[in-house]
């Protein structure tokens, strides 16, 4: 069985799912794929039925009643790789916006760079964010900024949605009281597993927005990725957190990397 499992949500991605799957497993690490699909009116979770006989044991769908949130999406994703058993576990989404050839190079900043959470990072070195409007650029670039003044985290992408997990950080994190559901989750994880201990590293990616399909991004994401960064610093005053058991140095620093594949 492989030991590494790459998480992707799915709501109304039949346009992307296919060719996604394929380009994961085309990778030259050896991955399994768990699709957490939401109750898709479009059919996606059709489309990935139909390629888990072409894929058998490698690919995998969690089906969900309905548009859960992508917080949730990942809680349940976690928990099932728990149960079963990966060593390294990773969100991406499915519209090609986080680059498959990039999850070698995350996978090496964990089991070889000394990281317990790899960051695909688009702001490590600059702004790398290709075919985004300049107005969702800024707002993101400075979301990233707020969240390290109120939070003290010294991460470039704060809010990055493709990562990488040693199977400790799942393990040791109460996923129970993992409350945000939208763009806020991806902070909130960042933050507890630094309150736990656990080193994080970024790793420099080029984010390209969606070709196809349909963002699902909304204002009220963005509200609560604002107010909710204010409650995450309150509540951490008086929430203990667990800690990880070996003992280690936290680090932010960028690890050395493979190159950066070529789009």
């Amino acid at each position: 069985m492989s030991s590494n499992l790459v998480i992707i949500p799915t709501y109304n991605e039949r346009e992307n799912v296919a060719n996604i799957i394929r380009a994961v497993f085309a990778q030259p690490l050896a991955s399994h794929i768990l699709i957490v699909e939401d109750g898709s009116p479009d059919g996606t979770a059709g489309v990935v039925k139909a390629l888990q006989a072409e894929f058998p044991g490698r690919l995998f769908m969690l089906e969900r009643t309905g548009k859960l949130g992508l917080g949730t999406a990942y809680i349940a994703g976690f928990r099932w790789a728990l149960e079963h058993g990966y060593d390294y576990i990773f969100e991406m989404d499915a519209d090609f916006s986080h680059n498959p050839a990039d999850l070698p190079r995350l996978y090496a900043a964990c089991a070889n760079g000394g990281a317990d959470v790899a960051i695909g990072s688009r702001y490590a070195t600059g702004v790398n964010v290709v075919n985004w409007p300049i107005g969702r650029v800024l707002m993101s670039y400075f979301a990233s900024k707020y969240v390290r003044l109120v939070l003290g985290m010294k991460i470039a992408d704060t809010t990055a949605g493709f990562k990488c997990y040693r199977r400790e950080v799942l393990e040791t994190l109460d996923l129970d009281k993992i409350r945000f559901k939208g763009y806020a989750f991806q902070i909130e994880m960042k933050f507890t597993s630094l309150k736990c201990g656990f080193t994080l590293k970024e790793v420099s990616i080029i984010f390209i927005n969606r070709e196809l399909g349909t963002s699902k991004m909304d204002g009220g994401i963005f509200g609560e990725a604002f107010f909710g960064v204010m409650q995450l610093k309150a509540s951490s005053w008086f929430r203990k957190f667990p800690q990880k058991k070996a003992t280690g140095e936290r680090c932010f620093e960028t690890p050395p990397e493979l190159p950066a594949p070529q789009r």
